[in-house]
């Protein structure tokens, strides 16, 4: 089919994101044995500048070690092209004679794929591979990256309300998440009863008011003697702005390359902490920032997660042979299959968490939300139940 493949990687790095690498690449070799195969440093940076690494005749058994190595080996970006920048994106994939370029990423990434392709107008197959913790991509029913960081937060947090459960206080932890709650409702993932921690969660979806919040914390100290929190980083006040954006003056806001509000520096922190002193005087209290600790654990990789980017790799390959698209997780009698979708579907869009994950009255999730989580993250450990 093509004379040779580019693959490169976009976006935050993940647990398995190399999984899906590895997958493309062996599937090449084995449809296209005559096929070139190079990895962009960088994104589509190393695109444009040239700077690319020979994935052709790489060993299977280094590439398989790399595949399950976290973080994205071939580098990453977070730079949308501009209209020259597609140019010269363009001209790059043409000077290395490239007829498919399979771009593995989050909504941004199928993104700047559905910009390259429209410009190409049909002369390369662009395809996107899913990847994101976020889990926030329309038509899959999750994302290869988001079990594995599920994992680690559902186990942070499982931890977290022992601790508190034997010196008892207050425990915010701020998770990632820009727009959906997917990542922070996995806070909630291990709970086996009512009584475990997390006791209340906060997602982008709803909007975060602070004199509930304090009401909140509140009701839990009284009925549970402590509190545990879990926060996306992304949580909205009532006008719809992130919390962030109304601590930190406009001109102080701090943003990337596709505009997006930068949420991971310490004012979200202080925030809270602020609010608890403030609405809490003198009870025990704890603000955590996860940070980027749950995208890329070596300690919390799933087996299921890192299978399901492999193959996601796999099928980008069959997708570039029909001219491009974008790789989807479904789930369908009860399994997981992998299905091609337009880019026009994905690129840019974020699928939000449902809203009836939530319970209507609370900060909780509903039954339907756990089913979901206990699907995807099923419970590993069995706890013997403190005595306090």
């Amino acid at each position: 089919m093509a004379s040779t493949f580019v693959i490169a990687q976009g976006g935050g790095p993940t647990a398995v994101i190399n999984q899906t690498m590895a997958g493309a690449v062996l599937e090449i070799r084995r449809r296209h044995p005559s096929a070139r195969i190079l990895g962009s440093r960088h994104g589509v940076r190393g695109i444009r500048d040239g700077d690319y690494v020979d994935l052709t005749d790489i060993a299977e058994e280094q590439l398989l070690r790399i595949a399950a190595t976290p973080s994205a080996a071939l580098g990453s970006t977070r730079d949308k092209p501009d209209a020259a920048y597609c140019d010269l994106i363009l001209e790059g994939l043409r000077k290395v004679d490239a007829q498919a370029f399979i771009y593995i990423g989050g909504n941004d990434t199928s993104g700047t794929q559905q910009i390259l392709s429209d410009a190409a107008q049909g002369s390369i197959a662009f395809v996107h591979a899913p990847k994101t913790i976020d889990n926030d991509l329309e038509e899959n029913d999750h994302v290869p990256g988001f079990i594995s960081a599920a994992e680690f937060v559902a186990g942070a947090f499982l931890s977290v309300d022992l601790d508190f459960r034997a010196l008892p206080g207050i425990y915010v932890g701020i998770v990632m998440g820009r727009h959906a709650g997917f990542l922070t409702a996995a806070a909630a993932a291990w709970r086996d009863d009512e009584s475990d921690g997390p006791h209340l969660i906060y997602v982008p979806e709803r909007a975060f008011s602070a004199p509930r919040f304090i009401d909140d914390v509140k009701a839990s100290l009284a009925r549970h003697r402590r509190c545990v929190v879990a926060v996306s980083e992304g949580v909205t006040t009532e006008d719809g702005r992130a919390l962030v954006e109304s601590l930190v003056p406009a001109d102080k806001l701090e943003r990337d390359a596709h505009g997006n509000v930068k949420l991971s520096g310490s004012d979200l922190s202080r925030a809270f902490e602020g609010m608890l002193a403030e609405g809490l005087p003198g009870k025990r209290a704890r603000v955590d920032a996860l940070g980027y600790l749950p995208r890329g654990y070596i300690g919390a990789i799933n087996a299921v997660d890192a299978q399901e980017a492999f193959d996601a790799g796999v099928f980008a390959v069959h997708v570039a042979e029909k001219g491009g698209g974008s790789v989807a997780l479904k789930y369908e009698g009860g399994k997981t299959v992998m299905r091609l979708v337009p880019l026009a579907n994905v690129a840019g869009k974020t699928r939000h968490m449902p809203d009836d994950f939530m319970l209507p009255d609370a900060n909780h999730l509903s039954e339907k939300g756990m089913e979901y989580l206990r699907r995807l993250v099923p419970g590993r450990f069995k706890i013997g139940k403190p005595f306090v």
